[in-house]
């Protein structure tokens, strides 16, 4: 009977470790993690890609599947997966970012719409930009990229062989620089370009006293941004393509698969 109930606990084990850290990715991840996706089908989809995978994984001795030894060690795997997830949404929120500021700069800032993802108010321009990046997530592939290298993770950084150091999280936070850095750089353009538009009213405002600058300047603020936006779009593939690409090696160092 003892063994028949140690096969049963390893059959377990086997099966509930890799699935933690596939959850774990799929409560994280871009596109699945949303709020319109049900946590049924969220679930389902990490049960039928861990019944694929199970075969290949190398098993984990557990010689108790209710210790608390495997508790912890399936909370590992959890923030593990959230940790990769974790880094695809900062990728997107890159963009969020980028269209909240041009929106404040632009006088677009007072136009919002409830972001279906999360259930809050953010400006139009900002979910333009959420929607055109979400797209090229989904146009690049980059959820297959994400399971592959969550599949390859338990591989090259298997299950119980170690555990993240602590320059690893310093790393995931240190990571979220770049997502300031790429949405200053892609609203850049138009914010210098509202700053010297502002800077002509000001001139002009101050060679003829008599304009009234309140009932002119906000709605040419507006269409130039509208404007400004329109001409600096072509950039938006270029800029997605590059966090996209760091966020790839990101993740490939987090997970041992390729060198820091």
């Amino acid at each position: 009977m003892d063994i028949v109930l140690e096969t049963i606990f390893q059959a377990l084990a086997d099966f509930l470790l890799p699935y933690m850290r596939i959850i774990g990715l799929f409560a994280a991840m871009v596109g699945i993690s949303a709020n319109s996706v049900p946590r049924r089908v969220r679930g389902g989809l990490a049960l039928v890609l861990t019944l694929m995978i199970v075969p290949v994984v190398k098993p984990v001795p557990v010689d108790n599947l209710f210790s608390l030894g495997t508790f912890i060690l399936a909370m590992q795997q959890a923030i593990i997966g959230i940790g990769i997830g974790f880094v695809s949404t900062m990728v997107l929120n890159t963009f969020v970012l980028a269209g909240q500021v041009i929106a404040m700069q632009t006088g677009l800032g007072f136009a919002s719409i409830v972001d279906p993802v999360n259930g809050i108010n953010v400006p139009a321009v900002g979910q333009f930009y959420l929607i055109l990046a979400t797209l090229l997530f989904w146009t690049i592939d980059g959820h297959l990229a994400m399971i592959q290298m969550i599949v390859m993770s338990l591989e090259a950084f298997p299950i119980g062989s170690g555990w993240w150091q602590p320059g690893q999280f310093e790393a995931i936070a240190l990571w979220g620089g770049w997502m300031f850095i790429s949405a200053l750089t892609l609203s850049l353009a138009p914010i210098v370009s509202l700053l010297i538009i502002n800077l002509s009213f000001g001139v002009m405002t101050k060679a003829a006293p008599q304009l009234n600058i309140f009932s002119i300047g906000f709605a040419m603020a507006q269409i130039m941004g509208l404007l400004i936006i329109w001409l600096t779009i072509g950039n938006f593939g270029s800029h997605f393509q590059t966090q996209w690409d760091r966020a790839q090696m990101m993740m490939c160092q987090l997970l041992q698969i390729c060198p820091a």
